[in-house]
C-alpha cells in the first residue's frame, strides 16, 4: 500500500524564479528537471530527503508549457500554490484498483508516465476532500556500478 509522501506538486507561473525562491529560502537544490509533453509542463524536482523504504520525498515545481494543460487551467483559476499531493507505492496498478473499489474515482484507466520514469495515476479531488491526489511508483533505481 502507500509507503510515503513522494512529493508535493506546486503550480507556478515561472519555474526558474520559483526554483530560486526554494533554493535561496530553504536551501533546496534541483535534483531533476524535465519537460513532460503529455502533461504539458516543465518541472523541477527538489529533493527534500530519503525515506526508509528506499524512496525519496520531493517538492515538484510545475510550470505549464501550453495553455490547454491541466496545470495552466488550474493556475488561471487558483493562482500559484499547492496543486496536488503524491503518495509513493510499490504497486500503482494494484493500489489504484483497491482504492477504486472503495468508491474513489481514479482519473486514468491505466497509469501514465510521470517524473523520472515513474508510473502515476490521479484520484479525483472531489472524492478526496478537495485534494488532487497522485499515486506514484518510482522507476527502478539504476546502479551506478558497471
Amino acid at each position: 500500500m502507500l509507503t510515503r509522501i513522494d512529493h508535493i506538486g506546486i503550480a507556478c507561473f515561472d519555474l526558474d524564479a520559483t526554483v530560486e525562491f526554494y533554493r535561496a529560502t530553504y536551501g533546496f537544490e534541483v535534483f531533476h528537471t524535465e519537460v513532460n509533453e503529455e502533461q504539458g509542463v516543465r518541472e523541477a524536482m527538489l529533493k527534500i530527503n530519503d525515506t526508509s523504504d528506499g524512496g525519496s520525498s520531493y517538492l515538484q515545481l510545475l510550470e505549464p508549457i501550453r495553455e490547454d494543460s491541466t496545470v495552466a487551467k488550474w493556475l488561471a483559476k487558483n493562482g500559484e500554490g499547492v496543486h496536488h499531493i503524491a503518495f509513493g507505492t510499490a504497486d500503482v496498478d494494484g493500489d489504484a484498483e483497491q482504492i477504486r473499489g472503495k468508491g474513489v474515482r481514479v482519473l486514468y484507466d491505466e497509469p501514465r508516465r510521470g517524473s523520472m520514469g515513474s508510473r502515476i495515476t490521479f484520484l479525483h479531488p472531489k472524492d478526496c476532500h478537495g485534494v488532487l491526489t497522485e499515486l506514484v511508483t518510482s522507476a527502478p533505481v539504476e546502479s551506478s556500478a558497471h
